[in-house]
């Protein structure tokens, strides 16, 4: 067993890798970029190594500079994680090349399976399933365009390097095809280097299920079962669940022994996910098609995990020290059911724009941490696996995931319940996140019913997006409580500094303006002679009674009881409840007065980033909803458009150049 690893990546998954080494007293070195000079994973490792600036192609990309910080530790191997150089070809041959081991496959492998087309005919030779598509080196985009039209739409347009839904377009219709395919090969370039792309057949109410497998220098091979990773937004994962609900073990088999095909084709060492388009047909039964190998271990190796009561962390380790497979296929079994929730910094009301900022709080359920040494996956009820902490900061620089939420229970439905708990239990203030939306994920009929495809999201839109679990009354009640609380707190012992409204005669009234999801919105707390509390808010008026419960207020208002845990941050209260989160900003007139609001003509930068292009220029008319320009930002493409008819009056910036959260990009007169 090696006795000193670097670790090429940065976030959760170093801080992952790095748990199972000390569990198994390997010592461990980290990287980190500028951005990161204070990062969780740099402190939770033995030692680190600056290697660059913030953005990644000047630190985590440069694997040269990875290279040499290993040699010059004295670390034997490297380990890449996910992401950034974790199944690049080049680098797998430079650690080679040094005299280090790389904690992956061959690198053989990696070019076999790294390009999606190369790769399928591959599979295509070794009797595994493929979905109708084009597959040939041709990138002319008439060329194309006729390939989609030949397969007929709907159609993914998918990059050939690509992988975590980057380089991806569905195209409903011809007319749409150029566009999205100009898009997509930016996008691909921009991510991988490379903008080939393959033209496939979308299925209709296809499931993505993936299996886990794994292979040793002995020629041993075995699958550990399937992974669900239907629910997706943006092609990228939201909910992944182990193993897949419905799925026959006849089913099962067939994909394994499929996937084993796959990796053995390859001559693959260590842990790789073959993943599959699963088709539903109407008369309810199914079929796969290969779709790719992802050559690492993937996001959502967890929910493995817990099924099964392995460290896959620790078989990479072994595996790449030259061992042999801890266990033989007939030697695995399934436990119980996982499901894993990726908490990432953004906005689902806002098309999942990502969001940065600083986590002021970080509130995690209660949960085993899968940092501690003697760490067991069987029987762990909740985990968390993050690279964050309280106060650390959500850069532009990376992807937008925060943490990742795993539980497991002896059923499905177990797990369910456990997830909701959990999740309600994470609170985060600082930034936006998807904790909310993953709530209403999980309990949406289709979810919950593991009515299953990559269509879900769209499907349950109903009861997804812009949805209030909390409503005014209650907010505005738990934001007074909380006002109220705080001031007492404040008071000091003679009569004068209190602030409970007592005089000698009659009732005092204390009025309270807030804005609530954008509206305007007045309460007002009367102060009754005997002590009693009487809150009106908008029509709804009653008593208010609470009281501090432990870190959060016990409330009674309007006919109802909730327990509230609410941070105060600026003029927002964050309230926090056990039927969902909310927001309320409580107004001060005075500290408001003569200030205006309005943007006007104005489009700013939601988030720092840059232009990729603009669709219009100055003089051009505009119609609400319309396309006006492309940004780059955490690693994806976000486009900005027309918030009302108009005539655009001037462009601010041009295309490449970098632009701050709030620049405004252009103007129009509306």
């Amino acid at each position: 067993m090696f006795k000193k690893i670097l670790i090429a990546n940065r976030g959760e998954i170093a801080c992952r890798v790095a748990a199972t080494a000390r569990r198994m007293a390997v010592k461990t070195v980290a990287v980190y970029s500028d951005a990161d000079a204070s990062a969780k994973h740099v402190g939770y490792c033995d030692e680190a190594v600056h290697i660059g600036g913030s953005a990644p192609k000047d630190s985590y990309l440069r694997w040269e500079r990875i290279i040499e910080a290993a040699k010059a530790t004295g670390a034997e191997a490297i380990h890449p994680g996910y992401g950034f150089l974790s199944e690049n070809e080049e680098f797998a041959k430079a650690c080679a090349g040094a005299g280090l081991v790389f904690i992956g496959p061959p690198a053989s492998a990696i070019k076999a399976m790294g390009l999606k087309a190369e790769s399928k005919q591959l599979m295509e030779k070794a009797g595994v399933p493929l979905v109708p598509g084009y597959h040939g080196a041709d990138q002319d985009p008439v060329m194309l365009k006729h390939e989609a039209d030949r397969i007929g739409y709907p159609v993914l347009i998918k990059a050939s390097a690509g992988g975590g839904g980057k380089g991806m377009r569905a195209v409903e219709k011809s007319e749409d095809f150029a566009a999205a395919l100009a898009s997509c090969k930016r996008e691909a370039i921009n991510s991988f280097g490379n903008d080939t792309v393959l033209v496939e057949k979308y299925a209709q109410r296809p499931r993505h299920i993936e299996i886990q497998v794994f292979g040793d220098m002995h020629g041993n091979y075995v699958y550990l079962f399937e992974r669900d990773c239907s629910v997706q937004r943006r092609h990228q994962k939201v909910l992944e669940e182990a193993p897949a609900p419905g799925l026959s073990p006849e089913m099962r088999q067939q994909m394994g022994l499929a996937a084993v095909a796959a990796a053995r084709a390859v001559n693959y060492v260590g842990a790789g996910t073959v993943e599959f388009i699963v088709e539903q047909r109407a008369d309810g039964s199914m079929n796969f098609f290969f779709m790719e190998m992802n050559t690492r271990l993937q996001v959502e190796h967890p929910v493995t995990e817990a099924i099964t009561g392995l460290d896959l962390v620790e078989w990479q380790l072994r595996v790449a020290s030259g061992e042999p497979l801890p266990l033989a296929q007939d030697q695995l079994k399934i436990n119980g059911h996982a499901i894993e929730a990726r908490i990432c910094a953004e906005n689902p009301d806002n098309n999942f724009l990502p969001t940065t900022g600083t986590l002021h709080v970080y509130d995690k359920p209660l949960c085993t941490a899968f940092e501690r040494a003697d760490l067991s996956n069987a029987g762990i009820a909740v985990r968390i696996d993050d690279g964050v902490r309280q106060g650390d900061t959500i850069s532009p620089f990376y992807d937008s995931m925060v943490a990742k939420l795993i539980v497991h229970g002896q059923t499905r439905e177990e797990a369910l319940a456990r997830m909701d708990e959990a999740l309600a239990q994470t609170r985060i203030v600082g930034l936006a996140t998807n904790v909310q939306f993953l709530r209403y994920v999980v309990r949406s009929p289709s979810f919950a019913q593991a009515n299953l495809d990559t269509a879900l999201i769209p499907r349950e839109e109903a009861v997804l997006f812009k949805q209030e679990p909390v409503g005014l009354p209650l907010a505005a009640a738990a934001a007074i409580a909380q006002t109220l609380l705080s001031e007492k707190a404040t008071e000091g012992a003679d009569p004068f500094s209190r602030r409970d409204g007592w005089q000698t005669h009659g009732v005092t009234q204390r009025p309270f303006e807030f804005d609530f999801h954008g509206e305007p919105a007045k309460a007002a707390l009367t102060y009754r002679h005997d002590g009693a509390l009487q809150l009106t808010v908008g029509d709804v008026s009653g008593p208010l009674v609470f009281a501090q419960s432990g870190q959060g207020i016990a409330i009674q208002f309007a006919g109802q009881r909730l327990s509230a845990t609410v941070y105060t941050q600026g003029e927002v209260d964050h309230v926090f409840t056990a039927r969902g989160a909310t927001q309320i900003t409580a107004i001060d007139l005075l500290a408001h007065a003569g200030e205006s609001h309005t943007e006007g003509g104005r489009l700013t930068a939601p988030m720092p980033g840059k232009i990729l292009s603009f669709s219009v220029k100055a003089g051009d008319l505009v119609q609400k909803g319309q396309p006006l320009a492309v940004m780059e930002a955490m690693k994806m493409e976000h486009t900005i458009a027309a918030p009302a008819d108009g005539v655009v009056e001037e462009l601010m910036y041009a295309p490449g150049d970098q632009v701050t959260e709030g620049s405004e990009l252009l103007k129009i007169t509306v």
